[in-house]
């Protein structure tokens, strides 16, 4: 790839969410916005080989997405796209238009990528969509980078995004941020969006990495992004405390040769301290907001805990109990009591922990947690401190089978040899 390709490369990168959002802030259609800010990039990558790179690339692009938007108004070709209430106001506001996207991208105002961030995320996607679009227009990672991280053809992805664009387009989905109780409920839309993607790329649910660097980036961007654009709303910093302080630990949750080590095993002196610094003072930022008890500062607070142990032995287990008390209060989920039951285990004993995680489990329901490879993972866990070592072997064997990443089978298989030499040491 040549220096002024690799240039555009990285412009497009940095530039291409507030190009889209601007331009969608006037054509009112994602879709649209997007094909116009590739048609700016696909003229960029023509001229600026043969020009040289201007001095405001940014801006260029603005002006050439707007030259590109006044010529398919002149010809009617966007009016016959859209809704006949927004072709009437289009064929009125042509001029307005062409202001509109005068203006370079460096003042292109916050609240135009914020309107993206909710548009992508609208509740009328289903969540793959919501996913997918998101990566593509915030994240501006390419259909094939978004493919290959969540392991699904090209071509099922691309697919996923059209359908999401036109889904957005045909329910005449207003491109604008909401407001009072509309906002909240949205927040959360946002945040689950940019949490899963966190998720996912911070333990993969599939294939032969343990971690996507590339997607727990993204959504990290993104959660800085947010709390820019949110400063007022408590769980958007939590979120964002809760990467910080996961995503510090990424250099000691790898061996020498890619495989899981988790965090008692860790080397805490790989960790990022100036990263866990940046969770903490978002932790504290989101409990000053007010939102201290709420479900993301609830999660961070207990990540929070294992940061400050200078080592595993000096967590404090109790205090994780009782966040997670607090958290099944306002969000009675079978992972939360899974995850309890574990910190349980760390403060009562290993039958302690296995009574509060059956109990769970009945009260979830078999169907809850039937799929889960990491209920009995921790089951199998807490048999093997109780020397119930068949039991626990069952238990492994079960959730090597269920799991699909390789790196946690090769994990769970380390466990199954070290009970199996166990046994044959009794």
């Amino acid at each position: 790839m040549s220096d002024v390709a690799k240039t555009i490369e990285a412009v497009w990168k940095i530039e291409s969410t507030r190009l889209i959002a601007a331009i969608a802030r006037v054509t009112h259609d994602i879709g649209i916005a997007e094909e116009l800010a590739q048609d700016a990039l696909v003229t960029a990558l023509e001229v600026w080989p043969r020009e040289g790179i201007p001095d405001n690339p940014g801006a260029w692009l603005m002006t050439a997405a707007k030259r590109r938007a006044i010529d398919l108004l002149r010809r009617g070709r966007m009016l016959v796209q859209k809704h006949e209430e927004v072709a009437r106001q289009f064929e009125f506001q042509q001029q307005q238009l062409g202001d509109a996207l005068e203006h370079s991208l460096d003042k292109v105002i916050d609240d135009d990528v914020l309107r993206l961030i909710f548009t992508a995320c609208h509740p009328v996607l289903a969540m793959e969509g919501r996913i997918a679009l998101t990566l593509r227009l915030i994240g501006g990672l390419t259909t094939a980078e978004i493919a290959r991280a969540f392991l699904v053809p090209e071509k099922t992805l691309g697919q996923r995004i059209s359908r999401a664009k036109k889904t957005l387009s045909e329910a005449h989905v207003p491109f604008e941020t909401p407001s009072g109780d509309e906002l909240r409920r949205r927040v959360d839309s946002v945040l689950t969006v940019v949490y899963l993607i966190f998720n996912e790329g911070y333990t993969a649910t599939s294939g032969d990495e343990w971690m996507r660097a590339a997607l727990a980036e993204e959504a990290l961007r993104l959660g800085r992004m947010l709390a820019q654009l949110l400063p007022a709303e408590s769980e958007v910093h939590a979120l964002l405390a809760l990467m910080e302080l996961n995503s510090s630990r990424s250099a000691a949750r790898r061996g020498k040769n890619g495989e899981a080590v988790l965090l008692p095993d860790q080397d805490r002196s790989l960790w990022d301290y100036a990263q866990i610094q940046r969770g903490m003072t978002a932790l504290e930022h989101a409990q000053k907001l007010g939102g201290g008890a709420k479900p993301y500062a609830l999660q961070a607070a207990i990540a929070a805990c294992h940061m400050r142990a200078r080592t595993a032995e000096e967590t404090d287990w109790d205090r994780i109990v009782l966040l997670y008390d607090a958290l099944l209060e306002i969000n009675p989920s079978p992972i939360v009591a899974l995850n309890r039951a574990v910190a349980v285990g760390m403060v009562q004993g290993p039958a302690a922990g296995l009574d509060a995680l059956d109990r769970a489990a009945a009260l979830a329901g078999d169907s809850a947690l039937a799929g889960y490879h990491l209920f009995p993972s921790v089951r199998g866990d807490l048999l093997m401190k109780m020397d119930r070592l068949s039991e626990a072997r069952e238990e492994i064997q079960r959730a090597i089978a269920m799991t699909r990443n390789l790196r946690e089978q090769e994990l769970l298989a380390n466990r199954l040899k070290q009970l199996e030499k166990t046994a044959f040491s009794v």
